[in-house]
């Protein structure tokens, strides 16, 4: 299934930012926050998810067909936003899923408001400093060329080229296009200066109080296995585990075992 771009279903405005976003499944609520390269339906984990859950998976400010305020500028404003969204929504007991960038965006969440979350699962998540000043714990999205994207952020390449359609712009549409370039622009909006983390988020991860899974592929290139584990050394009720097999991108190279990991940890 690719990732370029398909527009969401449902439209909502929070605090007077439009946006789009998907829901399917019945249960208690999943809110799936996701990375530079964004989300649609038909993702298999998605799919999976659903049959224990209802999926909410929004479409953040900036990325895809939502709207970007001129007022956001770090990812802490994202999570203001999704904690605006749970109020909006009414969700509670919610499951709070992240990869990647979206894990960055859940950890800002959960240090600053629990009330309306029970679980949080992280996968591949950016947004702390670890090593020290002379070391680049997160890889820079940005120095890697697009055609080398599929072996960047994917274990297997032949998964990763189907994953962003063959990366063959001559066949995509002009909105296909658009959006790819608009994550982009987006994702480095919210990404750099510095580069993947808040200098300020690793002294704050000791006010997450709810449990937490901590997924890492064991082939990531981009935040490698070690950064995981500190991460989870950090919370005070996580629990780590490796997806074998999988780079960056579990939830896209390993879906059912994705799934599985957080339906069995939500028991």
């Amino acid at each position: 299934m690719g990732y370029m771009h398909r527009p969401l279903p449902l439209k909502a405005e929070i605090d007077g930012i439009k946006i789009e976003y998907l829901e399917i499944g019945e249960g208690r609520p999943l809110l799936y926050l996701h990375p530079v390269d964004g989300v649609h339906e038909q993702l298999p984990f998605l799919q999976r998810l659903k049959s224990k859950f209802r999926v909410i998976a929004p479409s953040h400010p900036g990325f895809g067909a939502s709207e970007l305020p001129g007022r956001f500028s770090a990812v802490d404003d994202l999570a203001y936003f999704y904690l605006d969204l749970m109020d909006a929504m009414n969700l509670r007991d919610v499951v709070l899923v992240g990869s990647s960038l979206g894990g960055w965006i859940a950890s800002e969440i959960a240090t600053k408001c629990c009330s309306r979350v029970s679980h949080l699962v992280l996968a591949g998540s950016l947004g702390c400093k670890f090593g020290d000043r002379e070391t680049q714990d997160v890889a820079d999205y940005f120095a890697v060329a697009i055609p080398d994207l599929p072996n960047f952020l994917f274990h297997d390449r032949e998964a990763g080229l189907a994953a962003f359609n063959n990366l063959d712009f001559e066949s995509m549409s002009d909105e296909e296009i658009l959006y790819f370039t608009r994550n982009r622009e987006a994702f480095a909006l919210f990404n750099w200066n510095p580069n993947g983390y808040n200098p300020k988020l690793k002294a704050r991860l000791h006010r997450i109080g709810v449990p937490a899974l901590v997924l890492w592929g064991d082939n990531d290139r981009v935040v490698p296995e070690s950064y995981g584990r500190a991460y989870a050394a950090v919370l005070p009720k996580a629990k780590f585990e490796v997806i074998p097999g999988s780079g960056h991108y579990p939830h896209v190279e390993k879906p059912e075992a994705f799934a599985d990991a957080i339906i069995s940890f939500t028991r």
